[in-house]
């Protein structure tokens, strides 16, 4: 705890604050997008936004891997869910997810689907070898960071010839995202991203050099804790006053340039970039999600059980997929806190662990500017 303790220390995050507010010039506004949903909820719960001057303004990003998954692909779990004869295994997020009519994966399995909340592939895995007489399907979700997991349960399927157990997949690729935000025609006019970490542990601040250069625009790589983002967002401000940009890594303690290279390979090994994938609030984009490689198709549940899905439908009044591309804050959403809550939700956002609703609603007034 003394580590963690060193990074919440009170008198350097108010030093930080200092040089933030002399270092950042008046007459400029600083619109920074934290993309991680897990930084979203350190900067609520820390206050950090009121620690920083009135033109720094940090906007939330699509990084919350339950929430940008769209309808069409929830639906799509429960259809396989309700099949007969299947054991379906998802992280404990998404059992709550609203689907098109407002269903969910618990929904499904009041009516009787036989769905199992996991906390790791290791789990399904072990479900489907003490359920041999059953078909065991893996709902695989998530950035880069929980990509390699799904992969090693696909090297071990093959490797144990567990032809009951296959893998729903749906792994999106953060650095498409990114140019998505901001050659959108309704981009939130960024000037520089605080960049995801766990997701840079597994693919190095390299990955975004591509976006950074051509969009020149800067990224620095952050870690979780309070003084992580307040650092981060000082090197930003630095950089945006210097008309720099590129890539820059905070996050050393963890981060690399090039990432890990064993979860790179197993990943190739084991999957391809789909042609397009469809998310939340974003729409379709190319080569942004990965696949189930053809050497594994004996376990990729969409060759295993295909089936045709129609497209989902939101609910008429959530404002998930504006609030995950940066263009309004959860509290601009007419149902935020009223119709829509933790135990009501409407939409992801309010259901994640990182989505930027649950966050808003969880630490109130932390989040809000002091003054």
């Amino acid at each position: 705890m003394k580590y963690i303790t060193e990074f919440r220390d009170p008198e350097k995050a108010r030093a930080l604050a200092n040089l933030i507010e002399k270092e950042s010039k008046k007459n400029q506004q600083y619109r920074l997008m934290e993309f991680c949903g897990g930084h979203t909820h350190a900067i609520h719960r820390y206050g950090i936004v009121s620690l920083l001057p009135e033109n720094v303004q940090l906007i939330h990003g699509p990084g919350c891997p339950v929430c940008v998954l769209p309808i069409a692909r929830i639906d799509h779990a429960i259809a396989l869910a309700k099949l007969p004869n299947i054991i379906f295994c998802t992280y404990g997020d998404m059992l709550r997810v609203p689907a098109t009519k407002q269903q969910t994966l618990f929904s499904a399995k009041a009516q009787g689907a036989d769905i199992r909340m996991v906390y790791s592939t290791n789990d399904a895995l072990e479900i489907a070898r003490k359920n041999p007489d059953r078909q065991v399907v893996f709902f695989a979700i998530g950035f880069e960071t929980t990509t390699p997991p799904t992969a090693l349960a696909l090297k071990t399927a093959k490797f144990e010839n567990l032809e009951n157990f296959s893998v729903f997949c749906n792994h999106v690729l953060t650095p498409v995202a990114m140019q998505c935000l901001l050659e959108s025609d309704e981009s939130p006019n960024l000037d520089g991203f605080i960049g995801p970490a766990h997701v840079s542990i597994i693919i190095g601040s390299d990955a975004y050099l591509h976006v950074a250069l051509h969009y020149k625009k800067p990224v620095v790589i952050s870690g979780f804790e309070p003084l992580d983002l307040m650092q981060s967002i000082l090197m930003l401000i630095r950089l945006i006053n210097a008309k720099e940009y590129g890539v820059k890594n905070q996050y050393t303690r963890a981060v690399n340039a090039s990432g890990s290279h064993k979860s790179q390979q197993i990943i190739e090994e084991t999957m391809i970039i789909r042609d397009q994938f469809e998310w939340r609030g974003l729409g379709w984009m190319l080569r942004s999600a990965m696949q189930i490689h053809p050497q594994y198709r004996l376990f990729d549940a969409e060759v295993k059980f295909p089936m045709k899905i129609n497209r989902g439908e939101e609910h008429k009044a959530c404002d998930c997929g504006r609030v995950l591309r940066g263009l309004q804050s959860p509290l601009d959403c007419k149902v935020f806190a009223t119709v829509c809550t933790p135990e009501n939700p409407l939409g992801a956002c309010m259901v994640s662990s990182e989505g930027a609703c649950a966050a808003y609603y969880a630490y109130g007034q932390k989040g809000e500017r002091a003054g």
